[in-house]
């Protein structure tokens, strides 16, 4: 069983991603993939003169403020746009793809935050009216109804709120409460640079290998996003996950490549 997430940022090539997962499908693997929309859901708000803002926690984590408006949008592109995009792309390389996000059939489920804590200005602020959310559960029966009948799963990454409503959540610790939900081997996590970097933006100063028992060690060399994304591997790891790895979603084979090892393994 293989889990991907592919992010949603400008750079990650989605048709190279399809080409080899087209020619790995005869392999039968199961696989799943999750996706990110921001850069859609960036570019969709500055047309519609609502730009996004983004927010950093207490802890030094970056992330999208997600009012009301600001979730409409981000199901629009991530649910919309970039979820259909990727599975026309699939079908049009023969993969059998349903193109699904987290709040459908409650696949994931969690609780709202309706407000967040940040640091702006040197100071602590609270923000009310948000609409992202923690997931708690994953609809893992209706995957694995679908794995089972032959499809490929791609998942938006929104969940459904213990009242039923909407809400953004993030899509590397999606994936990951999917893999772990799955029992997956592998999950991958692919980004537009090559892993985690020693000292970014240099990618000759790649991470190849953290073993599992030392993931916090390396938080501090996580910039930006990246933070998430070991956050995400060191929670898929502790609930049963084989491996993780963080790969380039840039290049061709980038599925084969990160399965074969190449980014940064954390097992």
């Amino acid at each position: 069983m293989l889990v991907i997430k592919v992010g949603g940022s400008a750079g990650n090539n989605y048709d190279a991603l399809c080409d080899d997962l087209a020619a790995r499908r005869e392999s039968g693997e199961p696989v799943v993939l999750v996706h990110g929309g921001s850069d859609e859901t960036n570019r969709l708000g500055e047309a519609l003169g609502h730009p996004p803002r983004f927010v950093t926690s207490p802890s030094g984590y970056t992330s999208r403020y997600t009012d009301r408006r600001t979730l409409e949008l981000f199901m629009m592109a991530a649910g919309g746009l970039v979820n259909k995009g990727l599975v026309e792309r699939l079908q049009v390389r023969g993969v059998n793809a349903v193109g699904l996000s987290g709040l459908d059939g409650r696949i994931l489920s969690g609780k709202r935050k309706p407000t967040i804590r940040i640091v702006e200005d040197g100071r602590q602020k609270l923000l009310r009216d948000d609409w992202t959310g923690t997931i708690d559960a994953v609809n893992a029966g209706l995957l694995r109804t679908l794995l089972d009948a032959g499809y490929l799963p791609v998942i938006a990454p929104l969940a459904c709120s213990e009242q039923g409503e909407a809400l953004n959540v993030d899509g590397d610790r999606a994936a990951a409460a999917i893999a772990a939900a799955l029992g997956a081997d592998t999950l991958l996590l692919l980004s537009n640079v090559p892993g985690l970097l020693r000292a970014f933006p240099d990618e000759s100063s790649l991470i190849t290998h953290i073993p599992r028992a030392a993931v916090e060690s390396y938080l501090g060399f996580a910039e930006g996003r990246m933070k998430k994304k070991v956050l995400g591997a060191q929670e898929a790891l502790a609930q049963g996950v084989g491996r993780v790895i963080l790969g380039d979603a840039r290049a061709a084979g980038c599925v084969s490549r990160a399965v074969d090892g190449q980014g940064t393994v954390i097992a």
